[in-house]
C-alpha cells in the first residue's frame, strides 16, 4: 500500500510539473504588424496624460524624475513598482522599438514574452490604434534618459510565478469596449472612448474579485478596497445624480478637482486630476462627463458584455 501511495503521489507531482511546464511554454499574444506611421509628439503627450502614464510612473513623493519609475502600489497580492519609461537603454525603453512598445501597451506583454502584472492597466489600452501607438512612442522618445531602475516587485509565492498570469489573462483580459455606439452623439462616444479606454475609470471604480479581476456585476459601482486604503465611489448615472453631479459640474471637477460642495478631491482621485484630467481639453472633459451622466444605452447589456471576457491579442 505504501508503495502504491508513493507511486500515486509521484504521478500527481509529475502531472503537476507537466502542467506547469506547459503553462510556462504556452505562448501568449501575437506579434504586431509593422508600424510605419509617423507619430505626433503633442498628440502622444496628450494621450499619455489621459492614460495616467505620468501619474503612475513618476515617484513624486521621492522627488523622482518624470517617468523614471513610480511610487509603490501596495495591494493584497504584494507591492508593485511601475517601471522606468525614460529613454535610458539599460533601465528604460531605450533599446525598444515601436513594435515592442505596441505589444506592451496593447497586449501587456514584455519584449521577452513574459506577461505584465495587471497592476499595469494594459487591458484598457487594447483598442489603441496604430496611430495612437505611434503618437505615444514619439512622445516617449522625447523623455530624457534616467539611469535608475525601479525596485523589483515585492510579490510572494504563488503570485511571483508569472506563468500564472497567463491563466489570469485567459479569465479576465477582455475588450475595453471603446468602439462607437450607433445612434449616440459624437460627444457621448468620445466620452465612452476615454472613460472605458485611456482614462481607465473602471480600474478604480469597479470592485474586484479574489483573483483581482474586475467584478462584472459591479461595473462602475464603486470600490472600497483600493491600494493604500483609498475608496472610489460609484459613478453610475443614478449614483452621480443623487450626489448632486451634473454634466457641467463633473466636467469642471475633472478640470479643477473641486466638487459641487466646494470640497476637493483627495487621495488617488486628486492625483488623477492633478496629473491627468486637468491637462485635457474642455471638450474631452465635457464628453467624459456626458458619457458618465447619461450612461450606456442599456445598462444590462453593458454589464453582460463585461461578464463575458473577450480576450484581445491572446
Amino acid at each position: 500500500m505504501r508503495q502504491v501511495l508513493i507511486a500515486g503521489i509521484a504521478g500527481l507531482s509529475l502531472a503537476g510539473a507537466t502542467t506547469v511546464a506547459a503553462l510556462v511554454a504556452w505562448p501568449i499574444g501575437r506579434e504586431p504588424e509593422k508600424i510605419v506611421l509617423t507619430g505626433d509628439v503633442q498628440r502622444g503627450a496628450y494621450l499619455a496624460r489621459a492614460s495616467g502614464c505620468i501619474a503612475c510612473h513618476t515617484n513624486y513623493e521621492e522627488g523622482g524624475a518624470p517617468l523614471a519609475g513610480g511610487a509603490p502600489l501596495v495591494t493584497d497580492f504584494g507591492t508593485f513598482y511601475p517601471p522606468n519609461l525614460t529613454t535610458d537603454s539599460d533601465h528604460g525603453l531605450g533599446d525598444w522599438d515601436v513594435e515592442k512598445f505596441a505589444k506592451a501597451v496593447r497586449q501587456g506583454i514584455a519584449p521577452d514574452g513574459t506577461p505584465y502584472y495587471p497592476a499595469f492597466t494594459y487591458p484598457f489600452y487594447a483598442d489603441f490604434s496604430d496611430q495612437q501607438i505611434a503618437d505615444l512612442w514619439a512622445a516617449f522618445q522625447t523623455v530624457p534618459p534616467v539611469a535608475t531602475s525601479a525596485p523589483q516587485h515585492d510579490v510572494g509565492f504563488p503570485f511571483d510565478q508569472r506563468w500564472g498570469l497567463k491563466l489570469w489573462r485567459a479569465a479576465f483580459f477582455s475588450d475595453p469596449q471603446t468602439e462607437p455606439v450607433a445612434n449616440r452623439s459624437a460627444e457621448w462616444n468620445r466620452g465612452r472612448e476615454l472613460v472605458r479606454g485611456a482614462a481607465h475609470c473602471s480600474a478604480c471604480h469597479t470592485g474586484r474579485n479574489l483573483a483581482g479581476g474586475r467584478d462584472p456585476n459591479a461595473f462602475f459601482a464603486g470600490n472600497d478596497a483600493l491600494p493604500g486604503g483609498n475608496k472610489a465611489p460609484a459613478i453610475l448615472p443614478d449614483a452621480l445624480a443623487k450626489r448632486g453631479w451634473t454634466i457641467d459640474n463633473l466636467s469642471y471637477a475633472l478640470r479643477s478637482g473641486i466638487t459641487p460642495s466646494g470640497d476637493v478631491f483627495g487621495g488617488s482621485m486628486g492625483e488623477v486630476v492633478q496629473n491627468g484630467t486637468s491637462f485635457l481639453t474642455n471638450a474631452d472633459l465635457q464628453a467624459m462627463a456626458t458619457y458618465l451622466m447619461e450612461g450606456e444605452v442599456a445598462a444590462d447589456s453593458a454589464i453582460a458584455s463585461v461578464a463575458t471576457p473577450q480576450p484581445t491579442y491572446d
